[in-house]
């Protein structure tokens, strides 16, 4: 195929071949138009190949524009996507980090014996952000558990505690408040706060992977032929010069791309809920202003308890009665095992600083611009084609190509989406046909902004990730990783699926389909439960 420019040159040539200033018409005494599919039979200056080379060249031009004009767009989710994970996840590192110096400093070997409970906290918090499928409430409850024994244990050297004691103490827990207010306190804006930066990245990501997965465009027959005739029809008529009209190239697009609209209105959605969850992030689901002192909270509660030792000590004997108390040979090494008595607290001004780089709220300003921008990028795609093709620089002028020949082009401008095309004048489109990638995209957008919107309430919604069946990537309710892809299952069907999504049943697996011990109603309800399944996959 010859490079467009060549190629350009060679019309121009055929269809001028005695002097430059010889017009258009000229071609009709030479050359008749009756063996083309496409563009005029009148007169032209293409043969078959050519029209059949230009037909090539429109399509790859078009989807080349299309895929340059999103790529943009998916650069900037890209891109945010990997400055918040990155953010999220040296946060933790340093909180970490900047709790085991505090420790290390103010506890010394009684911390290190027993940094495995807090070592434990950070990779469970590490692994929820990642990986999803853990309950965050049950995760902090069991850390403080964890703590209180140790504690206990600390506090009374003395005597030989049980497991069966320890566990007796726990139940207590509530009466007790051993850390005072601390563990409620910093339960509930952990749980916001992970909640919201977990699902704000990965909403990051899922909008990242529906503008890669719908920006390939493959033209179909009739577009083929639209395009053809919009861009290169007039040069086989010898008016390269002449333009296409504004509006017939925004009924071209709007047919060509009517599909690729109709994700605008979930889009739409996405993106405010994605707002939504910004505000949070900067204000009381903030995650930087939770885990940055998250060391000197965990240090008070410790305080608190050793402060009030006596008295919770005593408590916790009334309610479990006293225990055993040890050996003179074990009791000398178990209290040197205790608290410093001269232990002192660690001041503010002691405390290490911890820098994950840049700050959240600087990162969530900047990805609040780039979600505004890209509110309606869907449906305003096919005006931004038609400004933004350089073979189909629009007019609107009368003198400018509409379809047929240089004149003023007459019929409206479609509405957006596949249901506005059946009448469009520039394009024939079937629009009992939709695209199932991007319906398959528009679910997916549907259950992200679900998730989204609970995330805002502090709540953490259930979220089916495709890739865990297959790929074996990071288990758990959302492969995390910038290289995973979040898919949705979905059954192929000559109709757009635009409903609510259905709860998957649980069905117990037997040895047969249908077999079970109740009534024969619940027998036949079973039977075609399971019909109905295998239909729909």
């Amino acid at each position: 195929m010859l490079p467009f420019p060549l190629f350009a040159v060679a019309l121009a040539l055929l269809c001028h071949p005695a002097r430059p200033e010889l017009q258009a018409p000229g071609c009709s005494e030479e050359v008749t138009g009756d063996h083309l599919k496409v563009c005029s039979q009148l007169y032209t200056c293409c043969t078959s190949e050519m029209e059949e080379k230009l037909s090539q060249q429109s399509q790859q031009e078009f989807s080349k524009t299309v895929l340059e004009t999103c790529n943009t767009l998916h650069s900037t989710f890209a891109s945010r996507y990997k400055k918040f994970d990155e953010f999220f996840k040296e946060l933790l590192d340093n909180a970490e980090k900047s709790l085991n110096e505090m420790f290390v400093h103010t506890y010394g070997q009684v911390y290190k014996k027993n940094s495995d409970v807090f070592q434990d906290l950070f990779k469970e918090l590490k692994m929820y952000y990642v990986a999803g499928n853990l309950s965050l409430e049950d995760m902090l409850n069991d850390f403080w558990a964890r703590l209180l024994e140790r504690m206990f244990r600390l506090m009374n050297p003395q005597y030989h505690f049980t497991e069966e004691y320890l566990d007796c103490i726990s139940k207590y827990t509530e009466q007790l408040k051993p850390f005072g207010d601390v563990p409620r306190k910093l339960k509930l804006q952990v749980t916001r706060a992970f909640i919201a930066a977990r699902t704000f990245a990965q909403g990051l990501r899922v909008a990242r992977d529906v503008v890669s997965k719908v920006s390939t465009v493959n033209p179909t027959t009739e577009c083929a032929d639209a395009l053809l005739k919009m861009t290169y029809c007039p040069h086989c008529r010898g008016l390269s010069a002449v333009k296409p009209c504004n509006n017939y190239c925004l009924n071209v697009m709007k047919g060509c791309l009517a599909n690729q609209a109709d994700l605008d209105i979930e889009w739409n959605n996405f993106i405010d809920a994605m707002l939504m969850v910004a505000e949070r992030l900067e204000g009381p689901f903030n995650i930087e202003s939770v885990m940055d002192p998250i060391d000197v909270k965990i240090s008070d509660a410790i305080m608190n308890m050793q402060e009030n030792s006596m008295q919770i000590s005593q408590k916790a004997f009334q309610g479990c009665g006293k225990p055993k108390s040890l050996p003179v040979s074990r009791l000398t090494r178990s209290i040197s095992d205790g608290f410093n008595p001269r232990f002192r607290p660690y001041s503010p001004e002691e405390r290490p600083t911890t820098a994950a780089g840049t700050s959240l709220d600087r990162l969530v300003t900047d990805v609040k611009e780039k979600l505004k921008n890209a509110k309606k990028f869907w449906s305003t795609l096919p005006y931004n084609m038609c400004s933004n093709n350089s073979s189909a620089s629009v007019v609107e002028q009368d003198e400018c190509w509409n379809g047929s020949n240089s004149s003023r082009y007459n019929f409206p401008v479609m509405g957006n989406g596949l249901a506005n095309q059946l009448n469009n004048p520039a394009v024939k489109v079937d629009i009992t046909k939709p695209d199932m990638v991007i319906r398959r995209q528009i679910m997916v957008l549907r259950i992200m902004t679900n998730k989204i919107k609970n995330a805002y309430h502090g709540n953490d919604a259930t979220f089916h990730d495709a890739s865990d069946e297959g790929s074996g990537e990071e288990s758990g309710s959302g492969c995390f990783g910038l290289d995973c892809h979040l898919e949705f299952e979905f059954t192929s069907t000559d109709a757009p699926l635009l409903f609510a999504p259905i709860e998957p049943r649980k069905i117990v697996p037997n040895n047969s389909a249908c077999s079970s011990e109740p009534s024969q109603l619940i027998l036949l309800v079973s039977c075609l439960i399971v019909i109905l399944h295998l239909r729909l996959r």
